[in-house]
């Protein structure tokens, strides 16, 4: 990608109408990441249907911005209410939320809003430089290629985010089944329908993910208490010059480790916040830092640029290959098909006009969210203070009327009602929901590359490297799995647990001495 191609999508990117589109979804993507129990998956599952009505370039801004959005206003309330808006800014309840309690909300907010703001910018630099050499690299893959790439992609969330291969592939297959749902596009024939010309149309993806990710995270939360909302005084924004030195050093860090971690499916950016925290936390106690706990801004810092730089790494792998890295890529993917774009090498060499809008429009994105934030946390606390049971059903509401925008049917209502009521039941038994989606968003595509793939050669998985590779990694991520699933079990389980002839021999053992 040249630097002419960047100017233009700078110059796509810098009109009022593409601007107030990033406005506006870094507004919505922050009040729904104000509010307890939801995130930025949530309000991208929401607001789907709105950006189907917008060109392209404008669809994919707004679904960016709303991301971005979601993740900093779950910090806002880590740190103001100590209620993270999602799993990756918990780390910012331990640290920020003792800061608060000290007068020092303000300076945490800040740090947190330029760490974010540093790792997006540098992100999006990433996405620049790497983007296009994966993409180039990409267009070697054949169907064997992509079947293999495909497959380890969905082991590796299935194992990594779910932390049971069992259950996790489980939910995989699981979801891949419900993507076949309807018609089959090569035969024609119709698949799992039992007879019903309601199901021959299939589960769309709008109303599946709206129910899985709005409803059903909405229901989950109104089952739940209100927590206390009482808020602090937010004091000055401004870090002290120990609070900025602090914070340097972490951001810089967190920023990389999150980028590059972000590239591998399955590192979701609340895995990398927890990885950078761990680490930063030794490096205190290395020290004889011990503050961790009673309010470290490094521990603010560091994840904060970690989740937003494994946000920023997540759109390489999307846009080059066409694989999400987690739920939140697997919607943005669900857009660009929507769109009727492929998402993949042809996107830096025939549309590269659109990916570079794209790229400048993260650029835009990040600026507007730090100009916007700062000055607007006292309205975000406010709005967090609203009791949920108020706010809950207006979202609801919201939800099944976009379920039926999407293609004006009453039967994507109910399947939007049912994948909420799902996602609920899925929450209580424990099961995990990333690997359902994707394998509702990749079923189709492994489905027909492993016939594309058959067709060419029945042998293929012995006549191409690449394939060889991916299938390599597929099983080294469920041997890992399974390795740590029985370590983590032996090391939980009590002494009296162990099998009869280990107690033996240790009795016998210790009479002997």
């Amino acid at each position: 990608m040249d630097l002419d191609t960047i100017l233009q999508g700078f110059a796509t990117i810098l009109t009022p109408e593409h601007l107030l589109v990033a406005f506006l979804g870094c507004f919505a993507g922050t009040f729904f990441g104000v509010l307890p129990g939801l995130g930025p998956v949530t309000a991208i599952a929401v607001l789907f249907p709105l950006t189907t009505y917008l060109d392209p370039v404008s669809g994919i801004l707004m679904l960016a911005a709303v991301y971005y959005g979601g993740m900093y206003g779950g910090s806002t309330t880590a740190i103001l209410l100590n209620i993270p808006g999602e799993v990756s800014s918990l780390p910012s309840a331990l640290e920020g939320y003792p800061l608060t309690k000290r007068g020092r909300a303000g300076a945490a907010l800040a740090t947190a809003a330029v760490s974010s703001f540093f790792a997006g910018i540098v992100g999006t630099i990433g996405v620049m430089l790497i983007g296009p050499s994966l993409a180039h690299f990409a267009l070697a893959f054949g169907p064997p290629e992509q079947f293999g790439l495909i497959l380890f992609s969905l082991t590796a969330i299935s194992g990594l985010v779910s932390g049971s291969m069992v259950k996790g592939l489980a939910m995989a297959v699981l979801g891949m089944l419900l993507s076949l749902v309807g018609y089959d596009a090569i035969s024609g024939a119709q698949v799992l329908t039992f007879g019903s010309w309601t199901l021959a149309q299939g589960f769309s993806v709008v109303p599946v993910m709206i129910g899985l990710f709005g409803i059903g995270e909405i229901l989950k939360t109104l089952l739940q208490r209100d927590p206390d909302t009482s808020v602090a005084k937010v004091g000055s924004l401004m870090p002290t010059r120990e609070e900025r030195r602090a914070s340097v050093g972490p951001t810089v860090r967190g920023t990389f480790q999150g980028f590059f971690l972000g590239l591998i499916p399955g590192m979701l950016p609340s895995v990398t916040s927890f990885l950078n925290y761990s680490w930063e936390r030794r490096r205190g106690e290395r020290r004889g830092d011990s503050r961790f706990g009673r309010g470290a801004i490094e521990g603010i810092a560091g994840p904060e640029a970690a989740n937003n730089g494994a946000a920023m790494g997540g759109f390489v792998p999307l846009f080059s290959l066409g694989i999400p890295t987690g739920p939140s890529m697997a919607l943005i993917l669900a857009a660009l098909l929507v769109y009727g774009l492929v998402p993949g090498p042809t996107l830096f060499t025939e549309r590269s006009d659109f990916t570079a809008g794209i790229i400048a429009s993260f650029l835009v994105a990040n600026v507007i969210l730090l100009v916007l934030n700062l000055p607007l946390v006292g309205l975000w606390a406010k709005i967090a203070r609203v009791p949920f049971s108020i706010m809950g059903p207006i979202v609801i509401v919201c939800c099944l009327v976009g379920a039926l925008l999407e293609r004006n049917s009453t039967f994507d209502v109910g399947v939007c009602a049912a994948f909420g009521f799902i996602a609920l039941l899925l929450d209580r038994a424990r099961l995990p929901l990333a690997p359902l989606v994707m394998g509702f968003i990749l079923g189709p595509s492994l489905q027909q590359t492993m016939r594309q793939s058959f067709t060419m050669s029945p042998t293929f998985f012995a006549e191409r490297p690449i394939f060889v590779f991916f299938a390599v990694l597929s099983l080294a991520t469920v041997g890992w799995s399974v390795f740590r699933a029985v370590r983590t079990r032996r090391e939980s389980a009590p002494r009296s647990s162990r099998p009869r002839a280990a107690r033996e021999r240790a009795g016998r053992a210790g009479s002997d001495r």
